[in-house]
């Protein structure tokens, strides 16, 4: 199924743009129950006004709420951007830590944050655990367990660790693109022959075809031996 994945998306990124270690913590904060689309539309100038750790440490709460508002959740998010903007100054001399020991003590920080960061700006192999990634492993047979952390350890002991960063991208474009929570596009799957929950979806390919997003969508649907 993995070299399936390989070849269903061949080149894998974080969709989050960034270009520092401090712009991708801040990203993917405010990506909690956010698109990656909506927040690459808010962090351009978000990134622009608070260029550093110190920034954000000493930011006017009420201007950075208004900023960050169309993310939902913005006095929490905004809490935890200027909490981390602190705790950076304050320990780690406003440099993002490159440990997962480190950065998951620090304000909107967990295990998946963690890994994020790791895997893409630090290119330490991390899996990151959210809800497209527990939502397939566990359809696809490939775990049982609901809580992150047991995931993320069976999930890291079958593949090579060298793999888990590309293995996270994969899973999360393919929840993303075509197994989808409510309706899988199980007609233009290429993993549903090895698929355990095929047919949970739409089956019919016509149909499925319409339900496969993403810039990859032409690919999909060739190698999957349909034209919509």
């Amino acid at each position: 199924m993995n070299r399936t994945l390989q070849e269903a998306f061949p080149h894998v990124y974080c969709e989050l743009d960034f270009t520092t270690p401090l712009e991708l913590s801040v990203a993917t904060i405010l990506s909690a129950q956010c698109t990656d689309v909506r927040v690459n539309q808010v962090t351009p100038a978000l990134f622009a006004r608070y260029p550093d750790a110190f920034s954000y440490a000493s930011a006017d709460r009420t201007e950075l709420e208004e900023m960050i508002r169309s993310t939902g959740f913005y006095r929490n998010k905004a809490n935890s951007i200027i909490g981390l903007g602190q705790a950076l100054v304050e320990r780690f001399d406003g440099e993002v830590p490159g440990t997962l020991r480190e950065l998951v003590t620090l304000p909107g920080f967990g295990r998946k944050t963690a890994n994020v960061v790791l895997g893409n700006a630090f290119g330490v192999p991390g899996l990151t655990v959210d809800t497209h990634f527990s939502r397939l492993v566990r359809r696809w047979g490939w775990t049982v367990e609901t809580d992150p952390v047991k995931v993320e350890k069976e999930i890291g002991e079958l593949f090579p660790r060298k793999e888990w960063t590309d293995l996270s991208h994969r899973i999360i474009f393919h929840g993303r693109r075509v197994c989808h929570a409510r309706t899988p596009a199980c007609g233009v799957c290429l993993l549903a022959k090895d698929c355990p929950s095929r047919g949970e979806g739409q089956i019919d390919p016509m149909k499925a075809a319409a339900l496969v997003k993403g810039p990859e969508t032409e690919h999909l649907l060739e190698l999957a031996g349909v034209t919509p």
